[in-house]
């Protein structure tokens, strides 16, 4: 930006002079930033203003609709000098050197409504006429209109490229002073210029060719700064390529200040639309050549999480969402997919996209998850180049970690397969002052470094950088052996994509149970076995012992019976308050169903009939404890003949639960005997001449990621994986060979993440124990000291 350009800026922010005491410091820019627009347009309009108001004397004879006179009228805006013309007019024959003082407030209004459709949507989602309202009330609105009217905008004295730095300058200005809401729609310039270089770098027809045409794109639009950036970079190196702009943006302030901007530098403001762009994609059918983002972190999808899962349940990869959904708390991914739809196709020149993302999409999401498998689309479709780790505190409203996603589809060679990742968390320096949460800013050699790096396509070992260590506080006691300072590094490292993803395997291991008719296993059959339990249990104490005799064990078993030595089991009606009353304060998760349910004498009755079959079923089968739990069946089947009992589904399962438990030290469980080939890696054991297959634990049950290579068959990787990693801990363990992948139908769900952290990990040895106790002792001595001291 040059001084001029900067010293008009000021000139302009100047204005704020007159609103202090008025209005809040984060009120400037509401005011500003539309005079600073509505001086810019009336200043292009001046030339062709005549020929407008001309044209809207026969256009208003022939009572067309409002998109009929705009294309007639703007017709009337093209010269000699400009053959296309303008995007927009005004039909008043004022200006704001004739508004008047008396009544100007009515007339700047009217002037406003006169300009087209485009232009006037901005001043409304601007809410220009309230701050117009509230600087007449604090009688500064004809004040403010003098100081802008005499500020010289004309395209003579400040062009298209240099009313646009303008502009953003005071965008820039606007962000600063409201800085606790400033990261929700402005990305800070140095982030920009960075991202913008990474995208652009590698596309030298963009950069040198003249007359050159190219569509840049941000789906979060905000201010429009990464537009703009986009357009400065291109424009700095070739000042003769065309660059078109098109923008999508949620809040409505920043919508405008985006297309007040866009409309500056001559822009067609067409492309910037106001929605949701996940739910509502207003450029659903364009391409485009470069994509620039800075999406919200860790922003819920909730609302609008029926239309993506539509999209991607009905459209799959024929919409944006195919590759898969992330968790409904984090949206950024979806922002990714979204940009990637978006691409140019390879056969007509492709197409770059810069997003930046926090830590999320890196890692979050196991194998089979939906993030997973969008970072297994993006990697298996060899689309990812680069990521860049930035620097922590960088945004006005964060200090998150956060990264640069370079995504390309049309790589160079040497970049095809791979992904290069780039450390530059310390690459920057202390601000001056804090902008919110923004402390850190990275200066040209930082943003130089990694472009150069990044243009290398280069492996850069863990090199020192010439940086001022962290500045401690001198407060409390300090350490007389100080731990060492980190030393502040850079390093890049490429990968192949294929060494971000992994199979996860299920290994499973054999359940082992035994089993024993004790009095203490089948007392819990007094009770039910689910929501019903501990309260059941706190009744019967308080209140069971009241019942009449229950049974006798060698009693003939007859379920329901009302003999009178059963009258008054489960009869709870006398005592239901004051249960109740217990029930709210200790048993609050209880449902008013389970609380019928424990209340009524069926359920107590029903639990006491099983319990007797159990003591007659404990009189057949002994209370011997049994380790081999494949003989259970058997030994319950031929008891309950003996008894003539029968157990339905439910109680055969309760009393299960009741008299097994899991015993390491017992026989497997044995599932099925197959006749087939015994396949010991995948659950099929050879005993004596039998081929076995036993019953999975499900609290053994593990899972082990095991590193993709494309070069040798999914089985060979796994097995070999087995055999070194598994077998020599647990020997009976084996692969579950169900567990298959979706895609591929090979064994293991295959899964990705980037470890990003991992791969720049630097060991730093813990401060040796002498050194440690030294400062202990010191500190301990001092403590006894004062405690003298308060003695004495």
């Amino acid at each position: 930006m040059s001084q001029a350009t900067n010293n008009l800026a000021a000139y302009i922010w100047s204005l704020a002079d007159l609103l202090r005491g008025d209005f809040k410091q984060s009120q400037y820019g509401r005011i500003i930033l539309p005079f600073t627009l509505l001086r810019r347009l009336e200043c292009v309009l001046a030339e062709t203003k005549e020929a407008v108001l001309k044209q809207v004397e026969i256009v208003e004879l022939m009572n067309l609709p409002e998109e009929g006179q705009e294309k007639l009228l703007l017709r009337a805006t093209v010269t000699a000098k400009n053959s296309n013309g303008l995007s927009f007019y005004n039909t008043s024959k004022m200006d704001l050197s004739t508004l008047g003082e008396a009544g100007i407030k009515a007339n700047l209004e009217k002037y406003i409504q006169s300009f087209s459709r485009d232009a006037r949507e901005i001043f409304d989602h601007f809410k220009f006429s309230e701050f117009i309202a509230l600087l007449n009330d604090a009688n500064l609105l004809y004040k403010i209109i003098q100081k802008v009217r005499t500020t010289d905008l004309s395209p003579t004295a400040v062009s298209n490229y240099e009313m646009g730095l303008v502009f953003e300058e005071l965008i820039r200005k606007f962000a600063e002073s409201s800085n606790e809401t400033a990261g929700e729609h402005f990305t800070p310039r140095d982030i920009v210029r960075l991202t913008t270089s990474l995208v652009f770098m590698e596309d030298d027809d963009a950069l040198t060719k003249e007359g050159i045409i190219r569509t840049i794109y941000d789906p979060t639009a905000g201010t429009g700064g990464f537009l703009s950036a986009g357009m400065e970079y291109v424009h700095e190196h070739n000042p003769q390529a065309v660059m078109s702009a098109f923008g999508q943006e949620l809040n409505p302030e920043s919508y405008a200040i985006c297309k007040a901007d866009m409309l500056i530098k001559g822009q067609n403001v067409s492309n910037i639309k106001l929605g949701n762009t996940l739910s509502n994609d207003h450029l659903y059918a364009n391409k485009f050549d470069y994509m620039l983002s800075n999406p919200p972190f860790g922003v819920d999808w909730k609302k609008i999480e029926g239309d993506i899962k539509d999209e991607h349940t009905l459209k799959g990869f024929d919409g944006r969402f195919g590759a898969g959904l992330p968790r409904v708390s984090d949206g950024s991914l979806l922002f990714l997919l979204h940009l990637i739809s978006k691409l140019r196709d390879g056969a007509e020149g492709g197409a770059r996209i810069g997003i930046i993302l926090n830590g999320s999409p890196l890692f979050t999401g196991g194998a089979g998850s939906g993030e997973s498998e969008i970072r297994r689309y993006i990697l298996e479709a060899d689309l990812l180049e680069a990521i860049v780790a930035l620097p922590t505190d960088m945004f006005y409203n964060t200090g998150i970690s956060t990264y640069i996603w370079v995504l390309s589809n049309k790589k160079s060679t040497e970049r095809k397969g791979k992904v290069q990742l780039i450390n530059g968390v310390n690459l920057c320096g202390k601000m001056r002052k804090s902008l919110g949460s923004k402390r850190n800013e990275m200066g040209e050699d930082d943003i130089r470094e990694i472009t150069r790096c990044f243009g290398d396509f280069a492996v850069v070992d863990a090199r020192e950088l010439d940086k001022p260590t962290e500045q401690k506080s001198n407060r409390g006691r300090q350490s007389a052996n100080p731990k060492a300072e980190v030393a502040k590094t850079f390093a890049a490292k490429i990968f192949a994509s294929h060494e971000f993803g992994y199979r996860r395997i299920t290994i499973e291991r054999p359940l082992r149970l035994s089993y024993q008719f004790s009095d203490d296993h089948i007392a819990a059959l007094r009770y039910e076995s689910g929501a019903l339990n501990a309260a059941m249990k706190w009744v019967y104490a308080e209140y069971g012992q009241r019942w009449s005799n229950e049974f006798d064990a060698t009693a003939k078993i007859n379920v329901g019976s009302d003999s009178s030595d059963q009258t008054s089991y489960g009869q709870l009606a006398a005592v239901e308050t004051e249960i109740r009353a217990y029930l709210k304060s200790h048993f609050a998760d209880l449902k008013e169903k389970h609380i019928k349910d424990l209340l009524a004498p069926q359920t107590w009755l029903n639990q006491r009939d099983l319990l007797l079959k159990a003591k007659h079923l404990q009189a057949i089968i002994g209370e011997a404890q049994c380790d081999d739990f494949n003989g259970y069946d058997d030994a319950l089947k031929a008891a309950l003949k003996t008894a003539k009992l029968s157990l339905d589904t439910k109680e055969k399962k309760q009393l299960t639960d009741a008299v097994c438990w899991k015993n390491p030290a017992a026989a497997k469980v044995i599932k099925k005997v197959h006749k087939g080939t015994a396949k010991p890696l995948y659950g099929l054991f050879t005993v004596g001449n039998e081929v076995i297959e036993y019953v999975p634990d499900g609290d053994l049950r593990d899972n082990e990621n095991v590193a993709l290579d494309p070069t040798r068959s999914v089985n060979d990787i796994n097995e070999a994986y087995f055999i070194k990693e598994v077998q020599p801990h647990v020997a009976d363990a084996w692969i579950d060979a169900s567990k298959t992948d979706a895609k591929d139908g090979e064994i293991g769900i295959v899964g990705y993440e980037i470890p990003f952290n991992r791969h720049f990990y630097q060991y730093q040895p813990p401060r040796d124990l002498i050194d440690i106790d030294a400062d202990l002792d010191a500190i301990s001595a001092e403590i006894m000291a004062l405690l003298q001291e308060v003695h004495s």
